[in-house]
């Protein structure tokens, strides 16, 4: 049923295109037929890139020299998930399912792949929300090997020599984060970098990229989180954190030595706080391909659920300008949110002026609403005697703020001053239905820059996978196990947008179908020949 959703999906944008590589641009098809590698014996069965652990054939076991080095029986891939789901099931908790598969992904990330694809519905919640959260608290305390890179306040002069440490010549996506902001944990330091880890794994398991071309990142610049600063086992930089000009030239440094090394490589900005998240943005989204993942992913997922309930409710996806939205929330994801959900009212053109737009939002923090100090909260007529708001509105809050209500009402208040209807039920929103499905669509595209259009059309899409019946019964999205289907259909879209705005650099030529090349660069995790090249 979704298959042919996302097909209808896609051929109402399709235009007959075919892809080819040019310049430095990788050929994306060519990893499914031969693999090649200098390495030989221990060194294939210790890289998890190259490793299959007891499916070596008997031609590769005497060409790359491992002839006695693995159990002499070749299984292939179903016994080996066979093997490794039963073990899987026999873990008690979700912490030690997520040690299992992180171990997994550490010595075959060809078996680990085809594991959680095949359990995504069951996996996802493992690698990544909620089960990372506590895996990010205990990351030092169950450390067990290193992945990505770390680049610390120590690393300062050496950052574009140490992008050189990294033994890949091509990287497409790049996850980052400083820590400071993750989840709803706060700073959690150098612990942060199972974040980018699990982001990256859906980005393959769902978007296609390929496992060999994504690099996980920590920016450590510190901590300001005391337990961690007084624990020994603590691995990050053990100071306060940099702030101001010391902390934004430090991020300078680590982004110019990216682009310098990768200028092709998409970068994901993830779990920065308000204000940073906002300012990195908007620093560096002219200069690279980057963008930030709670500000503009989230949003989009958020406004797809949006135009989705406005679908379920026999209404059209124009009348978003006639809702009245609540939004708990006003760092950088609560407001990302919210400018996604006031640029689809803007681009529909049922609102004259984005003030206007801005009206139909109601925006809390953990004070209460943004509102009017001004006015008590008892006599909207009478002036307030109470303490001012703890913390100043920056100029992106002010836009949200109520100046007819009074300030800090408590979200029960708010919801009975706005409510007009009634509460319904729905499925999973997480942005893993989102930003899987922009970066392959913005890595087969080669895009120079990551557009707002890209966002709003990934919205739309998503927006339209969910079948009339689901969304009669309050399911909004696809279910969790086809998360692959949904990245192939925001991943055309977006590669569309890219060429349609002029900012791809792959070159087409007429004669194929674009999704059909889009759906051949998606990574399949199957073993394929290795054939040793010194």
């Amino acid at each position: 049923m979704l298959q042919s959703r996302v097909i209808a999906a896609l051929r109402s944008h399709a235009f007959r295109r075919s892809y080819s590589s040019i310049g430095v641009f990788p050929d994306l098809v060519k990893d499914k037929t031969v693999q090649l590698t200098n390495s030989r014996g221990v060194n294939v069965i210790h890289d998890p890139l190259l490793s299959k652990g007891t499916a070596f054939s008997i031609a590769e076991r005497e060409r790359l020299s491992l002839r006695g080095l693995v159990p002499p029986r070749c299984q292939e891939m179903d016994k080996q998930l066979a093997r490794v789901k039963a073990n899987l099931d026999a873990c008690e908790t979700p912490l030690s399912k997520f040690v299992f598969v992180t171990a997994l992904q550490d010595r075959n990330e060809t078996l680990f792949y085809r594991l959680l694809i095949d359990n995504l519905e069951e996996l996802a919640g493992i690698i990544y929300t909620p089960t990372v959260g506590l895996a990010c608290q205990r990351f030092h305390s169950i450390y067990r090997r290193s992945r990505g890179m770390y680049f610390s306040t120590q690393d300062r002069g050496a950052m574009s020599a140490m992008v050189y440490n990294w033994p890949q010549e091509e990287v497409d996506v790049i996850v980052v984060t400083d820590g400071s902001r993750v989840l709803g944990l706060g700073d959690l330091g150098a612990n942060g970098m199972q974040i980018p880890i699990g982001k990256l794994s859906l980005y393959v398991a769902a978007g296609g990229i390929r496992p060999k071309a994504i690099l996980p990142v920590v920016l450590d610049v510190g901590t300001n989180n005391e337990q961690l600063l007084h624990d020994p086992l603590y691995l990050g930089m053990g100071h306060p954190r940099l702030d101001n000009e010391d902390y934004y030239s430090f991020v300078d440094e680590w982004v110019q030595a990216v682009k310098a090394r990768w200028p092709n490589a998409l970068i994901q900005f993830e779990d920065f706080k308000y204000p940073h998240a906002y300012n990195l943005l908007n620093k560096y989204r002219d200069e690279v391909t980057c963008f930030n993942d709670d500000i503009q992913s989230t949003s989009a997922i958020t406004l797809a659920g949006i135009l989705a309930a406005l679908k379920a409710r026999g209404l059209q996806q124009e009348q978003l300008a006639e809702e009245r939205i609540v939004c708990v929330g006003a760092g950088s994801a609560g407001v990302g949110v919210c400018e996604g959900i006031i640029d689809c009212m803007v681009a529909q053109g049922r609102v004259r002026t984005r003030e206007e737009a801005y009206s139909k939002i109601w925006m809390l923090d953990q004070h209460g609403l943004l509102g009017n100090a001004a006015i008590s909260s008892n006599d909207p007529g009478r002036i307030a005697q109470g303490p001012d708001r703890p913390v100043k509105l920056d100029e992106r809050q002010r836009n949200y703020a109520k100046m007819d209500l009074p300030d800090r009402i408590s979200l029960e208040e708010v919801v009975e001053r706005v409510k007009n209807g009634q509460v319904c039920r729905t499925n999973q929103c997480n942005n893993s239905y989102s930003f899987p499905g922009l970066g392959l669509g913005i890595t087969v595209s080669r895009a120079t820059k990551v557009t707002p259009s890209m966002f709003l059309e990934t919205a739309k899409t998503i927006a339209n996978l969910a079948s009339p019946s689901q969304l009669k019964e309050g399911t909004l999205f696809p279910g969790v196990a086809q998360l692959r289907q949904v990245a192939l259909a925001v991943g055309t879209r977006v590669c569309e947008v890219a060429f349609e705005e002029g900012v791809a650099s792959s070159k087409l030529k007429e004669g194929e179908i674009l999704q059909e090349v889009v759906k051949a660069s998606m990574y399949e995790p199957e073993y394929v020949p290795l054939v040793y090249s010194p």
